[in-house]
């Protein structure tokens, strides 16, 4: 008998061959039957009218603390993620002098938003210096999807040269050795990868930019002769320039298009992919392009470079009780700390409005979007799961608060402040940026269809309390596949390879991201009538009770992990049979 069956699905099997209808049979955790199975099975699933898809691989989230402390790995498992790469970026917590721990956590506080408070009280520090010890503590829990991660630059450079690491001094010849046997033992070990920062605008909760933001290049190559010598991993990069030339810290030493040659070295070097973070920025707005073109024609010289890129806006989310325009103004921050319901009786005071409108953010430590209010866009999330139409992330212009403010002759601060205290303070807003140059993210589409890109940035378990693009699996789906009006939309098989084999193929992950026999069976059963990113909401559920916001889905009948339901009908089973995924040369 089959452990489980799923019954006459519509099944895009992750290659980007057209949906087929068929059932697929799962036993002891693989896939063992697609197409007509007669077989019986101890549960079945109904997956008529549905998609069934591969799970998704999600090669870009922060989770490296709350893997120590959480099991459930929401908000991906909300979203159709069964596998989550974590240790972008260059940050992470191995290996780990005893000294140094509260480095890394200013470090990780800084660069990925996530509060200091969790991480201090949340991980079990202590039980791990070197790479391998963390793997082990990892190794010993269980989760409702599969955890794989990689070594951070930054940790890795603070561990071998100490503060000479943490203040950018150059390597020295034993520095450099000592780096590339770490990298080969922490990939022996099990890590997927190395990552690195290269741009200013990633720096500690002290200010500091992240160890290896200015690393010389034979630094770099040295990480890429550890991944040689393993002969497995990804090298992931943060270029300079990704974000911005970031003028306010000093601008930055270099554009994208001006790394590739290192990064195309590394790979050549390494014999393994390098994939990076591109998107649409303002100030250049075809720079990414370039980008793309560039990669492409190294890939034709011996290189392996995978610009990874997000099919949407990186949306950022405004909030009374996260980041918001009036944060660091004297007279907001004397009733900051009032329950909400007493602040925003408070905030309605015609005096106090006046003078929180009169003042400027005085304490530099919250993101001043007084700047971003024509990307501002009136789509109020209420905290609440119903909503009465999708979420529109490609709004015209006239839907912003500075074109509503406009229309009404008013201030578009004093309208921001107003719809601040909607829902009795409990509504967001999302202001677009990066992909959204051009009132549209059809630039987006173009990075979709681009041979060698890699989806990823969904950036889940970071920037907790300000970015929300954890839900972007699903939004592959919904706005590509079925609901874009605004221009042309993109075949399902495409989306679901974006989302499933590609991702999985490029972390040497062969076991998953397809609907076949013998791959394992994390699986989503999808009613895609019903598909829709729910509503953002805080929850105050963080160690120390630090606050994140969720934004789940709903219209995942099932998802599947290692043959055994972890979320149906869009909710926790509390099944946990996810698991750390070694590299294949871990011993």
């Amino acid at each position: 008998m089959l452990d489980v069956v799923i019954r006459g699905g519509s099944i895009v099997d992750g290659t980007g061959a057209p949906p087929r209808t068929g059932d697929v049979g799962v036993r002891d955790g693989r896939i063992v039957a697609v197409g007509e199975v007669d077989e019986a099975a101890a549960r079945e699933v109904d997956a008529d009218g549905c998609l069934v898809t591969p799970g998704f691989v999600d090669v870009h989230t922060h989770y490296d603390g709350q893997v120590t402390w959480d099991d459930a790995l929401e908000p991906s498992a909300t979203n159709g993620v069964t596998t989550v790469v974590t240790g972008n970026c260059g940050v992470g917590f191995a290996p780990v002098r005893p000294a140094h721990h509260d480095a890394l956590i200013d470090l990780m506080e800084g660069v990925e938003d996530i509060p200091g408070t969790a991480l201090h009280v949340g991980m079990p520090w202590g039980e791990w210096e070197s790479y391998g010890e963390y793997l082990d503590l990892l190794a010993g829990r269980s989760y409702a999807i599969d955890v794989g991660t990689q070594l951070g630059h930054g940790a890795l450079r603070f561990y071998v040269m100490g503060e000479r690491g943490a203040a950018n001094e150059d390597a020295t010849a034993a520095d450099l050795d000592a780096m590339t046997r770490l990298t080969e033992e922490a990939l022996r070990a099990g890590a997927l990868g190395v990552s690195t920062s290269r741009t200013i605008g990633h720096r500690s909760r002290s200010g500091e930019p992240v160890p290896g933001t200015f690393a010389a290049g034979d630094e770099l190559i040295a990480l890429a002769e550890g991944l040689r010598r393993a002969g497995f991993g990804v090298f992931e990069a943060i270029l300079a320039g990704t974000i911005g030339q970031l003028p306010g810290l000093g601008g930055e030493r270099a554009k994208p298009l001006e790394e590739l040659p290192l990064l195309s070295d590394v790979s050549r070097h390494s014999g393994r992919p390098c994939t990076f973070t591109v998107a649409q920025l303002f100030e250049d707005p075809t720079h990414w392009r370039l980008v793309l073109d560039a990669a492409a024609e190294a890939n034709q010289t011996g290189a392996d470079l995978r610009p990874q890129i997000i099919p949407r806006s990186v949306t950022i989310m405004t909030s009374l009780d996260t980041y918001h325009l009036f944060r660091g103004r004297p007279s907001y921050e004397k009733i900051a700390a009032l329950p909400r319901s007493e602040r925003v009786r408070e905030m309605r005071r015609p005096e106090v409005k006046a003078a929180i409108l009169a003042e400027r953010n005085e304490q530099g430590r919250s993101p001043d979007l007084s700047d971003n209010l024509s990307a501002l866009f009136a789509v109020a999330l209420p905290l609440t799961f119903e909503l009465s139409e999708p979420i529109d992330y490609e709004p015209t212009f006239d839907r912003s608060i500075a074109a509503q403010a406009a229309a009404a002759g008013v201030d578009p601060q004093d309208l921001m402040y107003d719809r601040l205290l909607d829902d009795d303070g409990t509504a967001f807003y999302a202001v677009l940026g990066s992909n959204f140059v051009d009132g549209s993210i059809e630039v987006c589409r173009d990075m979709l269809l681009a041979e060698h890109t890699v989806t990823g940035l969904s950036d889940a378990g970071a920037h907790v309390n300000l970015i929300s693009d954890c839900s972007v699996s699903t939004f592959h789906l919904t706005h590509w596949g079925r609901d874009r009006e605004r221009g042309e939309r993109l075949p399902i098989e495409l989306l679901v390879r974006k989302l499933t084999s590609g991702n999985a193929a490029l972390y040497g992950l062969h076991d998953r991201g397809v609907v076949a026999e013998g791959r394992r069976a994390d699986l989503n059963v999808i009613d895609m009538d019903r598909l829709a990113i729910g509503a953002p909401f805080l929850r105050e559920d963080l160690p120390a009770g630090a606050s994140r916001i969720l934004q789940p889905a709903r219209g995942y009948v099932a998802t599947l992990v290692a043959g055994e339901v972890v979320r149906e009908h869009d909710a926790d089973t509390g099944a946990r049979p996810g698991r750390l995924v070694r590299g294949p040369r871990a011993a």
